[in-house]
């Protein structure tokens, strides 16, 4: 029998990896694991102020989230940085600000481990509530953009052409991106929520032989890497989040072994679908 904390924990686990994972291909099709890591970052900073300006701390993240990125697209147009660079100063900056801001309240108490690595088997119901909502939002949201995501990362020129808005669906993508971050961070932490995004989507890459396919099997294989992570952490009694993120890599290293067959169409050249 398995005790009430720990079902909740593969509920809020299981939401999350349902969300993350068609996410997740996108974010490797269109190579963006950097600025995955570097919303992730900040989540910190959103944490900070939302303890600073006692706001609601899932607003607070996606806010700062979602000003990461704006600020990111608006350093990028002036072209006196490279994207990966630019990548790396906001990334590292947003979690050295938020520690640092973090030290200051000293009149506040912090779990900062938690945080930065996840607490799952501290959730909520109100908290499955919230990430099972939020993942509905994200994947209905994921559905309906679906044309336009896929056609603007494989060419934003044909996208545009075909009377599209990349620069729009650019933009949703970041607040999903956000939105998803915010609602995982109690999950799996501020640290490996990127992991969570990607790995699952790498693994799905070798499997399908479509895009939509490959979000299918991205997101079963988060779900696998929840279950088995959160059990493999009951056994050996190991943290919850990287039990979860080494379990996902278990599954990815067992993709590489040869297969058998036609080899998964969407896996292409650049990585796109």
């Amino acid at each position: 029998m398995l005790d009430d904390f720990f079902v909740r924990a593969l509920i809020a686990g299981v939401g999350v990896a349902l969300t993350a994972g068609p996410l997740g291909c996108f974010v490797v099709w269109r190579r963006m694991a950097y600025f995955g890591d570097t919303m992730a970052h900040s989540a910190l900073l959103g944490v900070a102020l939302s303890l600073f300006f006692q706001v609601n701390l899932l607003i607070s993240v996606f806010g700062v989230a979602v000003l990461v990125s704006l600020l990111l697209l608006a350093l990028q147009r002036r072209q006196s940085l490279s994207a990966d660079a630019l990548l790396g100063i906001l990334s590292h900056s947003a979690l050295a600000i938020g520690l640092v801001l973090v030290a200051f309240m000293t009149w506040v108490r912090i779990d900062l481990i938690g945080f930065l690595f996840g607490d799952i088997l501290a959730v909520t119901k109100g908290d499955i509530a919230l990430i099972w909502g939020g993942g509905v939002l994200v994947v209905a949201a994921i559905v309906a953009l679906w044309r336009p995501l896929v056609a603007s990362t494989v060419s934003e020129d044909v996208a545009e052409a075909e009377g599209m808005n990349p620069a729009r669906t650019r933009l949703f993508f970041m607040l999903l991106m956000a939105l998803v971050i915010a609602i995982a961070m109690k999950i799996v932490g501020i640290m490996l929520i990127t992991a969570l995004l990607i790995i699952p989507a790498a693994t799905a890459r070798r499997f399908s032989a479509s895009p939509e396919g490959m979000a299918v099997i991205a997101a079963l294989a988060g779900a696998i890497a929840v279950i088995g992570g959160l059990f493999g952490s009951l056994q050996y009694d190991t943290p919850s989040g990287p039990s979860i993120v080494v379990a996902a890599l278990v599954l990815f290293t067992l993709s590489l072994l040869p297969l058998t067959g036609k080899r998964a169409a969407v896996d292409t050249r650049g990585g796109r679908p």
